[in-house]
């Protein structure tokens, strides 16, 4: 399975977010503004679908690491006393991409050794991914808020976040921090990763009128 066709590596720019297609999204008569038809995107996700265009001003914001503010809140301490982490590099709430392709509200922690993904609402650990295992990350080529986590020993992990530029750089120097060597990122306007153990999903993107246009496809 050629999982990397047409990489190539460049500069990540977020100057323009993306729109998002499933396979049942219908495009509205001014291609400006689309919404899945089973309401899947909520008003207060669409900013992480792009759907919205976000303002210039937005662009230029300096690398917080913490927006959760993770030492006030007891039940994320719990899971990483529990898992014996301390360092938190990064932490904000993100849009996870399910195997049967629904979007799920999660928390994304990284640490110094691992990433947790969290349920913001029953507060459970999801999932632990030890840094060590992560294989590459992949993104496109445009200017959207999608990226991948490649992990081969188990399946991938498909989010959206308007904080990608950071994401990429605080696993890219964690990484390379934990176990001396750089994570690869890959940038192609289409590439696969595996939703599940015998799931494989492309995401595949074209620029658009107003943004990116995004659409997931099961292979």
């Amino acid at each position: 399975m050629n999982r990397n066709k047409a990489q190539r590596r460049v500069r990540v720019d977020e100057s323009q977010p993306p729109k998002y297609y499933n396979d049942e999204e219908q495009q509205e008569e001014n291609g400006m503004r689309l919404r899945p038809s089973d309401s899947n995107v909520t008003e207060d996700q669409e900013p992480f679908m792009g759907i919205k265009v976000r303002r210039k001003a937005s662009l230029r914001r300096e690398f917080r690491g913490d927006y959760l503010d993770v030492p006030s809140r007891s039940f994320l301490m719990k899971i990483l006393q529990k898992q014996g982490d301390k360092q938190v590099l990064f932490a904000d709430k993100v849009l996870k991409f399910t195997s049967s392709g629904k979007m799920k509200r999660r928390i994304l922690m990284i640490t110094d050794f691992a990433i947790y993904i969290v349920d913001p609402d029953s507060g459970s650990l999801k999932r632990r991914i030890a840094l060590a295992a992560v294989d590459k990350m992949c993104l496109s080529e445009l200017s959207d808020n999608f990226f991948a986590i490649i992990i081969p020993t188990e399946y991938d992990l498909l989010m959206a976040s308007t904080r990608k530029t950071e994401i990429v750089t605080v696993l890219v120097d964690a990484t390379k921090s934990a176990s001396e060597y750089e994570l690869e990122v890959v940038f192609s306007n289409r590439f696969e990763y595996n939703a599940s153990a015998d799931d494989v999903k492309e995401v595949q993107f074209e620029g658009a009128e107003g943004g990116v246009r995004t659409k997931i496809v099961k292979k």
